[in-house]
Formats: structure tokens, C-alpha cells, sequence
């Protein structure tokens, strides 16, 4: 093998093969007469509550533009937010607090918040499509409401959309006003979401009393300083964390 074949051989093992992107089938939705879409936002960050909600939309009353609430601008989101809670049959917010999420674990507070936001809602769905791979028990008086998950829910099934841009305008809402209280931590930055910035920022300033404890960068920091979670300001802004 000549120098110049080994090289471009070489040169082949070592470029990184992109994978295909995997693309799904459009959503068959199943045969229901009130079907509610639900999505999550929050599991990731290091503070605050995991915020969720369910949205029951109106065949009647389309809204244009619907897809997944990251694919979407700031100003964007919050038109549609207005849109969606004006033109939707009913919708609902459920959430888990920071304490439920170091109790039961951030996947079971997230399916509690999901509960949640179904059992708010004004009217009763017979259908509950979920974004991801598993979804909770969802009960109504007579029994349980039946259920789907639906991986990349928030992309193909426009009542998942909705929810997933209600659930992501609130939870960062919360985190203006938790900067609002705290500029320090730059919460509006990034959103809670553990950054190195925001890492940087829990070891400078300490760890407020509405983060994780259970989450591994946020007890580190507890452990390494010996110290308990410090009292957010007085209720000057309502921030739900």
C-alpha cells in the first residue's frame, strides 16, 4: 500500500459517519371523540418545578403552526401560547414541585405532573396521546381514561404541540421572574439548565431552596460547602419553584 492509500484510508477511519436521521411515519390517530395531548418541560434543569400540560383542541378552530415548542422562536411561542388558550376546547397546566422531584425521582414527579394537568383540565378527554416513550395512568370517576405515548409526540400530533408550547412559555416565565429575585444565577439565560456558567454560579452563590437537592451537581455543591439550601427573597415576584 503506497503512503499517499494509507493516508486517505486513515484519513476515512477517522471522519465520523453521521447517522441517519430517523424519520417517522406520520401519526395515525386512534379513533376517539375527545382526544388531549400532553408534553413535559423541565426534567433536565437543576432548579425549579417540572412544568406540564394537556391541551384538548378545537377541530373547529385549527391553529396554523403548531410543532415542537424548541423549534420555535421566543416571540413565536408566546403568540401561539395566546392562541392555543383562546381557540383550545380546554387545557391545563400540571406541575411537580422541587421537593416531589427529590422524593419520587424526576421521572415519577413528571408523570404525577402530567396527571395533574389531565385531572385540571374542564373537560373529561376518552383519549390521552403523550409525548415520549411511556405515559402515566390517567383516571377519570368510572375508571381509567385510555392512553398512548407517542415518540416525538411534539413533532407529529398537533395536541402534544400545543401542550409542549404552553408547558415550555410557562416554566420560563418562571425562570424571568426567579431571575428577577436572583440576576446572579443568569436564570434567564439558562433556564435553570446545568450549564457551566450556571455551575459556576450555584458554587459562587450557593444553592437556593428551590433547586434539586437530589440532582448530582446541585448535592455536590450542598456537600462540598456544608451548608443548607439558602431562602429565596421575600414574595416580591410569585415564582412558582
Amino acid at each position: 500500500m503506497s503512503n499517499e492509500t494509507a493516508v486517505e484510508t486513515n484519513i476515512t477511519k477517522n471522519k465520523k459517519v453521521a447517522k441517519p436521521k430517523k424519520v417517522f411515519a406520520p401519526f395515525e390517530y386512534p379513533i376517539a371523540y375527545c382526544i388531549a395531548g400532553v408534553d413535559e418541560v423541565g426534567r433536565g434543569p437543576l432548579v425549579g418545578d417540572v412544568v406540564t400540560a394537556a391541551v384538548i383542541l378545537d377541530p373547529e378552530n385549527p391553529i396554523e403552526g403548531l410543532m415542537d415548542s424548541k423549534k420555535l422562536s421566543e416571540k413565536k411561542r408566546q403568540l401561539l401560547f395566546v392562541e392555543i388558550k383562546e381557540k383550545a376546547i380546554a387545557w391545563a397546566v400540571g406541575r411537580a414541585s422541587p421537593e416531589e422531584i427529590d422524593t419520587l425521582n424526576i421521572l415519577h414527579a413528571t408523570m404525577l405532573a402530567m396527571q395533574r394537568a389531565v385531572q385540571d383540565l374542564s373537560v373529561t378527554p376518552d383519549y390521552v396521546l403523550v409525548d415520549g416513550n411511556r405515559c402515566p395512568i390517567f383516571m377519570q370517576a368510572d375508571g381509567n381514561i385510555a392512553s398512548q405515548s407517542v415518540v416525538k409526540g411534539d413533532d407529529r400530533v398537533s395536541e402534544i404541540s400545543a401542550a409542549s408550547i404552553l408547558a415550555k412559555v410557562v416554566r420560563d416565565d418562571e425562570m424571568f421572574a426567579l431571575d428577577e429575585l436572583h440576576p446572579e444565577y443568569g436564570f434567564a439565560k439558562h433556564k435553570g439548565y446545568p450549564t457551566k456558567a450556571h455551575l459556576e454560579k450555584i458554587v459562587e452563590h450557593g444553592v437556593l431552596d428551590c433547586y434539586r437537592a437530589s440532582f448530582k451537581p446541585v448535592a455536590q455543591v450542598i456537600a462540598m460547602q456544608g451548608v443548607l439550601p439558602t431562602k429565596t427573597k421575600p414574595d416580591t415576584v410569585q415564582v412558582k419553584c
